[in-house]
């Protein structure tokens, strides 16, 4: 399955005016990256997934629609999935986005 181009669509539009912003096709999904870094993806599997910092994975697993990312077998450490319904709304993608810009600002650049 291909990546959800209007999720793609809707997560360009919230970094517009961000810099340092690249999209760059990764794992048969589209990932913005900042500064070299993947902030978040629109994933071939459907939703997003997110950088966030390692530490905030156990309290973000709590909410509805967010599970660990699992990339050949193994649970990714600092990053989630998020369900298509966990980001239907603007408000929704919007918090995700500003968490994975803001986890993937602190890194430096590559």
């Amino acid at each position: 399955m291909a990546y959800d181009e209007d999720l793609a669509h809707r997560i360009r539009e919230l970094l517009g005016p961000v810099g340092g912003i690249e999209e760059k096709r990764m794992f048969g999904g589209l990932a913005f990256l900042l500064n070299g870094n993947m902030s978040v993806a629109a994933s071939r599997d459907g939703g997003l997934l997110v950088r966030v910092a390692p530490d905030d994975t156990e309290k973000l697993l709590a909410r509805q629609h967010v599970d660990v990312m699992v990339m050949g077998g193994r649970e990714m450490r600092g990053w989630l999935r998020v369900a298509p319904d966990g980001v239907k709304t603007k408000r929704q993608l919007q918090g995700w986005v500003d968490r994975g810009v803001g986890c993937a600002g602190t890194l430096p650049p590559k």
